[in-house]
């Protein structure tokens, strides 16, 4: 499979996801989860006019193209003018909202003083491997690609194929010499051909194709669907996708924006409605986890790769929903899928499948697992529902429980009430021993740098502190939780103790996390960098107020040294990730800490470099060109787009 790094543009249903580029050529296509499995190698479409040779759609250089989507919907279209032979194009692509069909609507317009004898082709290849070998078949009006645990049938409605190779077509197939005798074959590529006919000056032909994906039970029940779904009216399916989505934006509508009245607020507005109609289309509707972005880099040439669930970055999401009124996926995050994948120790791993399985890991952060108790207390902020709070109750005492030995064991910090403990589990404790400390060090959360690190401290004396407004909250309730009695002086000692630790906490990072020479906060003793995360210990954590003396000082260092020529921020000094450009994550967390500061001014000038560097579509990315102020990897990251929500509630509450 090719390197595709860049989803210009995405759309999906509760079941299928797909992305494209700026050139409507269709990259991925991801079914029943976002995460896995994806089916296209490439997905490529063309046409011959007259006696040409194949003129690919996404990629001829007499081509020029314009991508856009229908107002506040996950509907995407793609104009492609070939302007040797005036041949208009129109792509529609949407996914049907109750069935697993990706329709592609295909207009032609001639718009030369010639006749045009046009046939349109699609040349598809599937993933395919040793355990999941992919072979095709002819059908009516299209073509079935197949492997013993799926199939994926493309078909037009209305029109038969009039030529088709299964076998060797891509030696063939850019001169449209595709002629093949044989109906079944062992090829995961095939091609085949629609004959559109004559298009006169003027005259509009229109051709819908469908791409179906469906588990592979019985190759007959499969074509039975595939004629079903050539009697759906798709003008009419069409019209209710548009529908279904411009209610989801307005139903979303958390902090009631209304329409713009300047450019100025009409980028904000954009990346706002667009964020709506990402979120879900990350999420997985039946667990509640939630991918960090559409993937781009299967084959790890750059990195680890993006389509997984981290607890943390789900975390700032799920804050986002609650200020969308997604409330009811935010619950399913915390009450299906933190449930089912916290570990029995009471952490959380890296990251996971969406279906709550774990995936390839390479560490762990101790701030996901902090990450899980704040996000259950500001879940109850906006929903004030303390029947959410005792159900959950369990998991965040599995997870303080943890996080308490974890800062004793790395912080060294001797609990007497602890020392008689059973001495079997003791000597077990010895054996895994790590250089002196019974845990696993911990990776930042840019998952670099092993140790310990003030962002991840801050995250569990948040994570602390959370935990005693829920004893709190709840009060006698909190001494029933189901049929396991908390007894009061449990709970007493347990708020007792998280008390004694964010004192310790706080006194570590005072003395072993300033650097007098800089009068700066450092991330960690080891390399003492300034990082963006230093800002997480005023917010979303409180460790200090925006206004102490040594958090201005780390402000100004921060600026001097992560600030870029364009106002964009980098992650950390010598960031040399992607050739470490500026993120948007990091420009809307010194956002949050100077609207924390009441410095309006400062805040705005932070935040309208987001604005400035949005995708065309308005997604946001995870990094950003400073020569070219483009998203250049990771574009659809659902953490920037929370974190743009996130700020812009609190820009809207201080007006």
């Amino acid at each position: 499979m090719e390197n595709k790094y860049l989803n210009e543009a995405i759309i999906g249903n509760k079941s299928m996801l797909a992305t494209y580029t700026g050139k409507g050529e269709l990259q991925r296509l991801y079914f029943p989860n976002r995460d896995n499995r994806q089916y296209i190698s490439f997905f490529h479409t063309g046409v011959k006019i007259n006696n040409s040779d194949l003129i690919y759609l996404h990629d001829d250089i007499n081509n020029v193209y314009k991508q856009y989507y229908d107002t506040d919907t996950n509907i995407l279209n793609t104009e492609t003018t070939n302007t040797y032979f005036n041949l208009k194009i129109l792509q529609t692509d949407f996914i049907l909202i109750k069935e697993n069909v990706l329709v592609k609507k295909y207009t032609f317009v001639n718009d030369a003083k010639i006749d045009l004898n046009t046939s349109f082709y699609i040349h598809s290849e599937l993933l395919s491997d040793i355990n999941n070998f992919v072979s095709s078949k002819i059908i009516d009006g299209g073509m079935l690609q197949y492997a013993h645990d799926f199939a994926v049938a493309t078909f037009a409605k209305g029109m038969s194929i009039s030529n088709h190779q299964i076998n060797g077509s891509k030696d063939t197939i850019k001169r449209c010499e595709i002629n093949d005798k044989d109906y079944i074959g062992m090829s995961k590529d095939c091609s085949f051909c629609f004959d559109l006919g004559v298009i006169k000056p003027q005259e509009k032909k229109e051709l819908q194709i469908c791409v179906f994906i469906q588990e592979n039970k019985n190759i007959s029940e499969i074509e039975d669907e595939v004629e079903r779904i050539k009697r759906i009216d798709l003008d009419k399916e069409y019209t209710n996708v548009k529908s279904y989505w411009r209610k989801y934006v307005k139903a979303h509508n958390g902090l009631n924006l209304k329409e713009p009245q300047n450019s100025y607020e009409e980028q904000i507005y954009e990346i706002y409605r667009r964020s709506i109609l990402l979120f879900p289309l990350l999420t997985n509707q039946d667990t509640g986890g939630i991918i960090a972005s559409p993937e781009i880099d299967e084959n790890f040439t750059k990195c680890g790769r993006y389509a997984y669930c981290w607890p943390r970055d789900a975390v700032f999401i799920t804050k986002a929903l609650d200020i969308l009124k997604m409330e009811k996926e935010t619950e399913k995050f915390y009450k299906e899928f933190c449930r089912k994948t916290q570990s029995k120790n009471g952490m959380w791993e890296q990251r996971f499948f969406t279906d709550g399985k774990l995936a390839p890991c390479w560490g762990y952060q101790i701030d996901e697992t902090a990450s899980v108790v704040y996000g259950v207390y500001e879940h109850y902020k906006y929903t004030k529902s303390e029947k959410f709070l005792k159900e959950n109750l369990q998991m965040c005492e599995k997870a303080i429980d943890f996080l308490k030995r974890y800062v004793k064991d790395w912080l060294q910090i001797d609990d007497k009430d602890e020392r008689d403990k059973d001495k079997v589990q003791e000597e077990i404790e010895n054996s895994i021993n790590r250089q002196g400390h019974k845990y696993h060090v911990s990776y930042d959360l840019w998952e670099m740098c092993e140790g310990i690190h003030l962002y991840s401290l801050a995250s569990i004396y948040g994570a602390f502190e959370c935990i005693r407004q829920i004893y709190r909250i709840l009060g006698d309730k909190a001494s029933d939780f189901d049929n396991n009695r908390l007894k009061e002086e449990k709970i007493s000692k347990n708020i007792k103790s998280v008390e004694k630790l964010q004192t310790e906490i706080k006194k570590y990072i005072n003395e072993k996390l300033y650097d007098e020479e800089k009068k700066s906060y450092v991330r960690n003793f080891e390399d003492k960098k300034m990082d963006i995360s230093l800002v997480g210990a005023v917010t979303p954590f409180n460790v200090f107020k925006p206004k102490e003396k040594k958090i201005l000082n780390t402000i100004d260092r921060i600026n001097l040294s992560l600030r870029t020529y364009t106002g964009g921020y980098q992650r950390f000094e010598q960031d040399h990730y992607m050739n470490g450009n500026p993120w948007p994550i990091a420009n809307l967390w010194m956002t949050l800490y100077y609207l924390e500061a009441g410095e309006k001014k400062k805040a705005k000038e932070t935040f309208d470099f987001v604005l400035k560097t949005a995708g065309k579509h308005y997604f946001l990315g995870e990094q950003i060109d400073n020569s070219t102020l483009k998203p250049n990897w990771v574009i659809g990251l659902g953490w920037s787009h929370a974190m743009f929500i996130i700020v812009l509630e609190k820009l809207y509450s201080k007006k």
